[in-house]
């Protein structure tokens, strides 16, 4: 499965690296990739495409332990290379809503938000501001 598709393309030029520096949960997904035979979810918020032809992508890493979550990069080419059962590769979530940020995402994931990012999250957001319709 091709995992950069032409939509994609155009939200990373909207969403270069540094673009939503600051946000925190309240940062825009623009993608969600996911081992679909076991643990890994990478939910990005932004990336660059390279020289290469590589992209390098920003986002909140879960390996399937909400301790060793983290927020950090990962590149395309990374996501390609994964060696999965039966043959199978990392995929990309087709399914996410379009208006989702980064602590809806994970709640619709089943992740368990780092409590740092929530406390900020909840203190600052705009209870207006919340879509429940996804």
């Amino acid at each position: 499965m091709k995992l950069i598709t032409k939509e994609l393309e155009e939200l990373f030029e909207q969403y270069p690296i540094g673009s939503q520096d600051g946000l925190g949960g309240k940062a825009k997904v623009i993608a969600k990739f996911f081992n679909p035979t076991g643990v890994g979810t990478w939910l990005i918020t932004e990336g660059n495409k390279l020289e290469n032809g590589d992209y390098e992508m920003f986002g909140y890493c879960h390996l399937g332990d909400d301790e060793m979550a983290e927020l950090g990069y990962v590149m395309l080419s990374q996501l390609e290379e994964l060696k999965l059962p039966f043959g199978l590769s990392v995929e990309q979530d087709k399914y996410m809503p379009e208006n989702c940020d980064l602590i809806q995402a994970m709640k619709l994931t089943g992740i368990t938000p780092p409590s740092y990012m929530l406390e900020d999250y909840e203190k600052n957001i705009d209870k207006d501001d919340i879509d429940y319709d996804f």
